[in-house]
């Protein structure tokens, strides 16, 4: 194209330019053109981003904004997940939320296989997709949040370390504001943002607790566990289906395929005890600590049990050889601990973190459950089966009979059985659900 037809052109567009101006406006199209090619070829594969004199390298799959909000191409770091099962599960829950919170994914964080408090180093670290099913997670939970591989990073990638106030100063509001700005500005400009410092299930609750019911829904354990505690269960009603054989629920007419059983997470082992008299002590609440004696009656006394059933105790390794634990059940309670039941020798070959995983299993799947309303073990147990009731309609379990219904052996209910135990779903974080009788919705 001569400059003629060049300055030719301009006229089109009603703009009338000397020779030098078209000579500059030819190469200043030439230019932008050039570099219109390079962007474009560079996205098509492998992009490139310059910024602050670093080149950032991101995969093809980064460029892509999954679910529906929850960005790809940003993430969010967190320390490893420690304490008990549950406890990690609120903190992997919290973590989620936060994340969802600066719109990012999660960065698949580890888990601890052992219980320590204080001795960091023991704490054996496990994936999170050696528990829980990493694609599923991702599926139920998608437009909601997301997690991601640390393989999706580029292998240049740009950290700004968040680090997390603490003590009596560093408020909820403080928190949530420290949230707000990273959100936006200059940190949301990295790719990732690590967050320092405390373990997440220390950090401030902002979410209510339909929330991390969401996301509680979404951890499916692996095959692997989930088959453990097939074993387990399978155990439980078979015993149950010898046991209803020989009395007159076993008589011609009556239905043996299912034989249903309570699951009784029964907190009476010494630290336990000796931490909850001084939670009592603390909060001058006197309905937290229960005796194995006042245990056992309460669930004697639960109305509609039935005079014969099967009784599965989740207690402590500490209590598998107190035989004291199965003596003393009302007439028609047949108790059994996995010792009992011959299934020890399934939990053995596991840490302790997937024990507890397949006894939260065993638990929940339970007919009946009965736990205690302070301890984090109950409390998600019984968040689990109040989401199961409420998709069959109901909303509250006073006064009529639900499918899995749930008791607080702590808190004395009917007939001075345990009291009924529904979660408020309307409660505005998680801690009102897991320390105290505002747990309980009925």
């Amino acid at each position: 194209m001569d400059l003629s037809s060049t300055c030719k052109l301009s006229r089109l567009f009603g703009c009338f330019f000397t020779p030098l101006t078209c000579k500059c406006c030819v190469a200043l199209v030439t230019i932008a053109l050039f570099f219109r090619a390079i962007f474009l070829h560079s996205f098509s594969g492998y992009g490139v981003i310059k910024s602050n004199n670093l080149r950032l390298i991101l995969s093809p799959s980064l460029h892509l904004e999954s679910h529906e909000g929850i960005r790809g191409d940003k993430f969010l770091e967190v320390p490893q997940i420690v304490w008990g099962l549950n406890n990690q599960k609120i903190a992997f829950a919290r973590a989620c939320l936060t994340a969802r919170m600066l719109n990012r994914t999660l960065l698949m964080p580890s888990l601890s296989a052992s219980l320590f408090y204080k001795e960091i180093d023991l704490l054996h670290p496990i994936s999170f997709d050696q528990v829980f099913q990493y694609e599923r997670f991702n599926s139920l939970c998608n437009r909601f949040v997301r997690l991601g591989r640390y393989s999706d990073l580029g292998n240049q990638t740009r950290k700004y370390y968040l680090r997390k106030g603490s003590g009596r100063k560093w408020t909820v509001e403080r928190d949530l504001e420290q949230l707000k700005q990273s959100s936006r500005g200059p940190i949301n400009k990295y790719q990732v943002i690590s967050m320092a410092g405390k373990n997440p299930f220390l950090w401030h609750d902002h979410w209510p607790v339909k929330d991390y019911a969401r996301v509680f829904e979404c951890l499916v354990l692996v095959d692997e566990i989930a088959k453990e505690a097939d074993k387990v269960v399978s155990k439980i009603r078979r015993i149950g289906r010898k046991l209803r054989s020989k009395t007159n629920f076993g008589a011609e007419g009556s239905s043996l395929s299912h034989a249903p059983y309570v699951a009784i997470h029964m907190r009476v082992e010494i630290d336990w005890m000796i931490h909850c008299k001084k939670l009592e002590q603390r909060s001058r609440i006197s309905q937290i600590c229960s005796s194995k004696q006042e245990i056992m009656e309460r669930v004697g006394n639960i109305v509609g049990l039935g005079s014969t059933a099967i009784v599965y105790l989740a207690v402590a390794d500490s209590l598998l050889n107190d035989s004291s634990i199965l003596d003393g059940w009302k007439r028609g309670l047949v108790p059994f601990e996995k010792k009992k039941l011959g299934v020890d020798g399934i939990y053995k070959k596991h840490s302790y973190l997937i024990q507890s995983a397949i006894d939260y299993e065993v638990c929940s799947r339970a007919d009946i459950f009965v736990g205690n309303s302070f301890s984090t073990f109950s409390s998600l147990i019984v968040l689990e089966r109040t989401q199961r009731v409420i998709r069959m309609g109901i909303t509250s379990s006073c006064g009529i009979d639900v499918r899995w219904p749930s008791y607080a052996y702590n808190i004395p209910g009917e007939s001075n059985g345990p009291q009924k135990w529904m979660t408020n779903m309307s409660n505005s974080n998680l801690k009102a659900i897991s320390y105290g009788s505002n747990a309980i919705s009925c």
